[in-house]
């Protein structure tokens, strides 16, 4: 694995060891980031279920002002703390041991607002459409915010959720990424082509 694009560009990053965790192929996350980039001018970034912290590592590289990983499991947050190191990202990075329920409870107490949610669970986990409508209760997220859920392609999310609306799907082999808009709820009546950045298709 390697970060694609940006800063870090090239830099390789640790897998965690073992089959536990899956990690996001480069070419899944290069796809992922022409979608809803390619780059940042700031913002907040969350990686939920962050497993080796490529994805917020990636939106670090392109422009994110600061990422806040997430991931229960010590092994891979040791994992996390070796690859934000390796790319020069540790001022810019906060890394918690915690399950996403606790953690999104912590989070809201601080009032952060995010840019750019990432939700990569394991794929057991079909309830990110529960995981997004508590980000959009708690206030967690800021105006036009991206959601990018990674997950079985057996399983599929509706495209509208609430304060959410799909913009965009695709399909990598048994890997799907369904990404969502949040729009605020005075924000309703715009069309979601008004708000969403120029994009180009994966390769």
């Amino acid at each position: 694995m390697r970060v694609i694009a940006g800063a870090a560009r090239g830099r390789a990053l640790k897998a965690v060891p073992g089959t536990n965790t899956r990690p996001t192929t480069d070419k899944v996350k290069e796809a992922i980031f022409s979608m809803i980039g390619p780059y940042f001018d700031g913002g907040i970034a969350l990686d939920l279920f962050a497993g080796t912290g490529g994805l917020g590592i990636e939106a670090w590289s392109r422009g994110a002002e600061r990422v806040i990983f997430v991931d229960k499991e010590k092994i891979s947050l040791d994992i996390i703390r070796h690859n934000v190191k390796a790319v020069g990202a540790e001022s810019a990075a906060e890394i918690y041991k915690n399950d996403a329920e606790r953690a999104l409870k912590a989070l809201a107490k601080r009032g952060i607002q995010f840019s750019m949610v990432f939700l990569d669970p394991p794929y057991r986990m079909t309830t990110m459409d529960e995981v997004m409508a508590e980000l959009a209760e708690k206030g967690m997220l800021a105006e036009d915010a991206t959601v990018v859920v990674e997950h079985d392609a057996s399983h599929g999310y509706p495209e509208e959720l609430a304060a959410f609306q799909q913009i965009r799907h695709a399909q990598y082999g048994d890997t799907a990424v369904t990404i969502y808009r949040y729009i605020m709820q005075d924000n309703k009546n715009r069309s979601v082509s008004e708000n969403e950045p120029e994009r180009t298709e994966p390769v």
